[in-house]
């Protein structure tokens, strides 16, 4: 290749790779020991140039293949015309990422044509260890660079270091390492080196891939069962919360809904399928479909509930799960409850003090086909705040559940006074406000041992015309 010597092509065993790791390690910075401590491609990438550069060379990069990234299949061809890489982690010197963000950001996706080292490192899984940067990246850096004096410097590369990342034989990506003029040029020993350092971070980019990818799926679910907030309904404003159990999980059980009806009526629903993980999730995601159709076909809470029970014996992992569904008719001033094993609502009437709604019936579990569910219709003919919850919220190991409801009710006495009233007129982000308060403030064990979920309406029923 024009204006670029191939010194070797390193090809060290694997007990190779490892001695000259071990022999090299206290060059590597503590980083090294750090790789794979995190699922995530960014702290990964970061881990690997910070072991590398300033201590090892004068300047390290990460890139991973975009095909990788986006679980593509392999290129179509053994030797592609080019391969795309997205900059992963990038250090000069001392210098962090931020400072060269402009010249060279993170996350920028690059085209390598076949005759660079980088394409025919990651095509042939060999180390290409040359005297200087190839004509292409020469080219590339220059144009980047513009009137930064730093570039010119970088690009005074008097050995250049390119290190393929590949995993169970699939091309991942690959570190690229360069000295310059002032230190000692790359020997087939650093290579070696380098080349252990990438398998171990490998695995670790690999691990931070998949991890990413069912967080991400993960968020999309959760995202997409959350109301639309947007959505406006007469006589109900609405704010609501979810907080999953322990710090890694992202969606579980816990369920909530609101539903415009028909005649300007609005349905309103909290429910929890038993567990956290991917079956209670599924179990979940079945349960609230259905209630969106049964609530389409317009008929009363109590049927609507017998048949949701009913579709929950058929229903794997749904049986048990419990709900609480209220249905809210502004121009009439009534609000129908039906329960299925689930904690009560709580009222809050003008007074601003919170009690539990007795109901007709608790109502069995979902999934158990002999429920009887009665329903509870309470008027409301003046502005009301409505709480329905999940038992993550009110129940823990220290005390019981009743317990649990009296302490939500206490907070929302005296909480509920800090965002204002219950007419309806109050600033909009207030009942956001109590929303994230009590969330976070119900769990006697901190942590929460449980989902919790958190469904606040105002209701303020229709003024209806004075008789003449």
């Amino acid at each position: 290749m024009e204006g670029t010597a191939l010194r070797n092509e390193a090809h060290s065993h694997a007990d190779d790779a490892a001695a000259a790791f071990a022999r090299l390690r206290p060059v590597f910075s503590g980083a090294a020991d750090a790789i794979g401590s995190e699922l995530s491609l960014d702290l990964t990438g970061s881990h690997v140039v910070q072991a590398l550069a300033p201590g090892f060379c004068d300047a390290a990069s990460v890139y991973l293949l975009e095909r990788w990234l986006l679980e593509e299949n392999a290129y179509p061809s053994a030797d592609p015309a080019q391969i795309e890489a997205r900059r992963l982690a990038l250090r000069i010197g001392k210098d962090a990422p931020e400072d060269w963000e402009g010249a060279l950001p993170v996350g920028e996706v690059i085209v390598f044509p076949r005759e660079t080292p980088y394409t025919r490192s990651v095509v042939t899984r060999t180390t290409q260890l040359l005297d200087s940067v190839d004509a292409h990246t020469s080219e590339r850096l220059s144009t980047a660079g513009g009137d930064d004096v730093r570039m010119d410097a970088l690009l005074r590369t008097a050995s250049f270091l390119v290190v393929p990342l590949h995993l169970r034989g699939v091309a991942v990506g690959f570190i690229a390492c360069t000295r310059g003029p002032d230190r000692a040029p790359f020997l087939t020993g650093d290579a070696a080196a380098v080349e252990s350092l990438a398998a171990r971070a490998c695995v670790a980019l690999d691990n931070a891939r998949r991890y990413e990818r069912e967080r991400r799926t993960a968020l999309a679910i959760r995202q997409s069962l959350l109301p639309a907030t947007s959505q406006t309904f007469e006589g109900c404003r609405i704010a609501h919360g979810y907080l999953p159990a322990g710090q890694d999980n992202i969606i579980g059980g816990d369920w909530f809904d609101v539903l415009p009806r028909s005649e300007g009526r609005v349905s309103l629903i909290v429910g929890d399928a038993m567990g956290h993980g991917p079956e209670s999730a599924v179990a979940m995601i079945q349960l609230r479909t259905a209630v969106r159709t049964l609530a389409g076909l317009d008929i009363t809470p109590a049927e609507l509930m017998r048949r949701l029970d009913a579709l929950a014996c058929d229903t794997p992992g749904a049986s048990f799960a419990t709900c609480m569904y209220a249905e809210w008719d502004a121009q009439n001033q009534l609000c129908t409850f039906v329960g299925a094993g689930h904690p009560p609502p709580l009222i809050r009437a003008a007074d601003g003090r919170a009690r539990p709604l007795t109901l007709a019936s608790a109502g069995l579990p979902l999934g158990l086909g002999m429920g009887s569910y009665e329903p509870t219709v309470v008027r409301v003919s003046e502005p009301v705040l409505l709480v329905l919850y999940s038992d993550g919220l009110v129940e823990s190991r220290d005390s019981d559940i009743e317990q649990g409801i009296a302490r939500l009710a206490g907070l929302l006495d005296t909480d509920g006074a800090e965002p204002g009233s219950t007419d309806g007129t109050d600033d909009p982000d207030a009942l956001e406000s109590l929303c994230r308060q009590l969330l976070h403030k119900t769990s006697p064990t901190g942590a929460g041992a449980d989902d919790r979920t958190l469904l606040l309406a105002e209701l303020t029923p229709a003024k209806r015309p004075i008789p003449w």
